[in-house]
């Protein structure tokens, strides 16, 4: 008689939506959570404007400003800023660099794409990764203060003039600046005046350790899946920007760590033993800052179903801040800071109750606390862009 295939969890996407807010932090934020917790449970923040990622950590613990989060930066440097995933700047916790380190350095480079007269040869990379960590080791240098101290311990060819940017041409080590904070020798300092410095994590961490990549990799897959499970290889592999052959190869490895599970049919994992849900489905209202909105779709439902109807049509084109309403998108808001004051504009395409209405209120006058701002609420289209 043959053994009976162990049942696989089903679940609802109205499951996953009210999971994906009590992961997050969202439903209730947390009362006893640092900066550094909130952050290594989102499996990082995006940090590519800072300001939202400081709403973003506050939304989540109680009674937090973005003072808060700028003290674990800045000052307890429990976290650190770099690049991260895809590339882009992202907020980690300290204490885990190493491991994020390591996984980034695991995973395929993805190929150039710049032109060939542009672009550096891996000889070339190394010794510009290796200049700025020798440059940026006991000091916090601007971009173009940076890039002398690059072109200095290279040669004349790393300032060559050769990648278009903004309002001109770059040199051509730019092109290695997010992999400097890939391999762990670049991170971002505070500003001077209104100018970006960079620094070497190695002096918050002078015992930065090379992590195992094994266990780095298996620290990223289970960071990734608590915070965005039910999920796939795929979805994991537009997360990271890996390929997903690579992916899929990652998570069969991990098999015995993995759970498989169905969402309304569709095969997915979660962490071995983490199939609880929670009882009831998402209530409430959120306002999310830009790239929040992105961190809470990740792995979610398909995109018809996290947007529906034409939600989609108004939202999906732009990476604007979103409206949450009962777990799903219901609009999308803006918000313009002058002073003290801030202006609040929420552009809702669902019809709100009364109470709706109320408790958005509540969101917007917690907003003006977390960035300490006297907030004013008004119900209009929004009429500026996505942000880039």
């Amino acid at each position: 008689m043959s053994e009976r295939l162990p049942k696989v969890p089903r679940f609802t996407w109205s499951q996953v939506c009210a999971r994906r807010l009590e992961r997050h932090a969202l439903s209730a934020p947390s009362a006893t959570a640092r900066p550094a917790d909130i952050v290594g449970a989102m499996a990082g923040t995006h940090a590519q404007v800072l300001s939202a990622a400081e709403l973003a950590i506050g939304l989540r613990i109680s009674g937090a400003t973005r003072v808060d989060v700028r003290e674990a930066l800045w000052s307890e440097q429990s976290l650190v800023k770099t690049f991260g995933q895809r590339g882009t700047v992202h907020l980690f916790p300290t204490r885990d660099l190493p491991l994020w380190v390591a996984a980034f350095r695991a995973v395929p480079e993805p190929k150039s794409s710049l032109p060939a007269h542009v672009r550096v040869t891996e000889e070339q990379a190394a010794e510009v990764v290796a200049a700025i960590g020798d440059a940026l080791r006991d000091a916090e240098l601007t971009i173009d203060e940076l890039s002398e101290e690059v072109i200095r311990r290279t040669g004349p060819w790393a300032g060559d003039l050769v990648i278009p940017g903004f309002q001109g041409l770059w040199p051509r080590w730019r092109q290695v600046l997010h992999v400097a904070g890939l391999r762990g020798t670049l991170c971002f300092g505070p500003n001077r005046g209104r100018k970006v410095t960079y620094t070497n994590p190695a002096r918050w961490l002078p015992s930065l350790p090379p992590a195992d990549p094994r266990a780095a990799l298996t620290h990223v897959v289970t960071s990734y899946l608590h915070a965005y499970g039910p999920s796939t290889p795929q979805r994991f592999a537009h997360w990271l920007n890996a390929p997903v052959r690579w992916a899929s190869e990652l998570f069969a490895s991990l098999a015995d760590e993995l759970q498989p599970v169905e969402v309304e049919g569709t095969p997915a994992w979660v962490l071995a033993d983490d199939t609880t849900m929670p009882d009831t489905p998402p209530r409430g209202l959120h306002l999310l800052p830009y790239f929040d909105g992105y961190a809470y779709r990740v792995g979610n439902q398909p995109p018809e179903l996290l947007y529906p109807g034409r939600v989609g049509e108004r939202v999906l084109p732009g990476n604007f801040q979103l409206l949450i309403v009962d777990g799903v998108v219901g609009g999308l808001w803006h918000q313009r800071r002058s002073g003290h004051k801030l202006d609040v504009t929420v552009e809702s395409l669902v019809r709100l109750t009364a109470a709706q209405r109320d408790e958005l209120e509540h969101r917007v006058a917690r907003i003006g606390e977390i960035l300490q701002a006297k907030p004013q609420l008004t119900f209009a289209p929004v009429t500026v862009g996505g942000h880039a």
